[in-house]
Formats: structure tokens, sequence, C-alpha cells
């Protein structure tokens, strides 16, 4: 179920809005007036049929439309990408609306990297709710906002299905209330990510402190990063050792490549992904 080819309201989506509404205004005015003026100076037909009126005003109007759409879809955008900030616990988390929570954890992955597509095809009952993409790889994603409710193993059944239904490299499921015993058992060797409450809200806080990305590294939690002190070089005791919020293995201390900072990183790296 790929989108297809992006086109020009995509991408115009994507950026800043007073980009798109720019584009619009400008599109507008070369349409409306300037393609008017160049022909009325020529000879010919043309020259006579923009003489008395302008065939391209409909045409102008619609390019104005459209491009004002894509720049309030990415005013839509900015809003949700803002909205991330403000959530620091699980309770402000669980305060959102289903469709804020997808979104939510969307903006989440597309900090990672992702190139996210909300499909809206989940609702508020479940399903397939965004399509990830990475480094040539797909993966669906299902959103559960059920804090005082387990996800069942019918539920991962389910979603177990769509991916060789729809030919997909993996499946995610992020639930705030976590997943049963069954469901777990279920998930073990196959290619299902359960992302229960703690390792949603470690997510989330990785991604506040990362800003908008677009390469592939993992994102690292922020941490201060220090200066290095004129003196002699004294010898300072490593810093425990850090306990993975999503499997409990001993993680290990990584930095990261594009920001230099350091961070503690799950050992079975990509197959968790968790953080502090």
């Amino acid at each position: 179920m790929g989108r297809g080819r992006r086109g020009l309201l995509d991408d115009l989506a994507v950026l800043p809005w007073p980009v798109g509404l720019a584009v619009g205004v400008l599109g507008f005015l070369a349409i409306r007036y300037g393609i008017p003026a160049y022909f009325a100076r020529q000879d010919g037909p043309l020259a006579l049929a923009f003489a008395h009126s302008n065939p391209l005003s409909i045409l102008a109007w619609a390019v104005l439309a459209a491009c004002a759409m894509a720049s309030f879809v990415s005013f839509l955008g900015e809003r949700r990408r803002r909205r991330l900030e403000t959530r620091t616990g699980l309770d402000s988390i669980a305060a959102l609306g289903w469709r804020d929570f997808e979104r939510l954890v969307g903006e989440a992955f597309r900090r990672q990297g992702y190139a996210v597509e909300e499909t809206g095809l989940g609702g508020a009952d479940g399903g397939i709710d965004l399509i990830l993409r990475r480094d040539g790889k797909r993966s669906l994603v299902q959103c559960k906002r059920w804090r005082r409710e387990k996800v069942p193993v019918n539920a991962v059944r389910e979603m177990y299905g769509l991916l060789a239904h729809h030919r997909a490299d993996e499946v995610r499921i992020a639930a705030l209330g976590g997943f049963t015993q069954e469901a777990a058992r279920f998930a073990a060797g196959k290619p299902i990510e359960l992302i229960d409450g703690s390792a949603l809200l470690a997510m989330i806080r990785g991604a506040q402190a990362a800003e908008p990305r677009t390469d592939a590294s993992p994102a690292p939690n922020s941490a201060p990063r220090t200066e290095p002190v004129a003196g002699p070089a004294k010898a300072t005791a490593a810093p425990p050792a850090q306990d993975c919020p999503r499997c409990g293995a001993a993680m290990i201390q990584r930095t990261n490549r594009r920001t230099a900072t350091t961070f503690w990183g799950c050992p079975k790296f990509p197959m968790c992904r968790g953080t502090r």
C-alpha cells in the first residue's frame, strides 16, 4: 500500500508554511497577470484572446487555493511538533485523544529519521495507524492509547497477519498499558516490536531532546556535553551501568556520530531500541 510519487503540493506541505503561501501568491500573479501581459505583446490569435479576457483566471485561483491548502497542512504539522514538547509523563500522554496520540507517536519516529505516513486506516479501535520508511524498509505501526488495559495476544496476531498481507518488513505496536504475557510470548522471535508505556515515554523524551532529523542514526537522549579543562588529567570513575527500559539487558555507552553526545544504548540494537 505504497503512496506513489510525491507531487509539488506534497513537498510544499513538509516545508515551513510561509513557503507554500509565497509559492501560491507568486504562481497566482504569474498566471493571472504575467502570462497575459506576455501574450498581449505578441501577434496572433493568442494576443487577441488575452486582449479581451484572461482564460487562465480560473487556473490562477486554483493554484493559489492548492498552495494555501498545502501551507495550512504544514502549519498544522508545526503545531503537532510543538505539542510533542509539552508531554512530560504518561498521564499527559494519556490525556490526548486517540488521533493526537497517533500523531505524537508519529512525530517521535519522524525525529528518529523515519519517513512517516499517517494512514488513517486505524481509527480508535486499532489497525494500521502509521507506516514508517527508512533504509529501504517499511514498518507498520499500531497505536493503542489504552492506559488501564493490556493489549491481548489476538490484537498482536492481527497485526502480524497484516505484516504478510501488506508485504512489510516489521510491525510495531505502541501501547501505554503494555501487553499481556501471551502477547509478549507470541511476539518473541518475530519481526514484531512491542512498545509499552515506559519505552514509549523514553522514546518521546529522546525525540524531545533531538532536533527534527533526516538521517538514519539512532536518536540519543540528551546528555550534557562537558568542555575540556586545562590541567593534568584525572581518573574518573565510570558511571554505573544502566538497564534497558524495554528488555532489561545491561546497556552500554554509545556516542552519536552527528552530535558527539553520549547515551546509554541497548546492546541488542537494532532488535531492541531502548535508550537512556
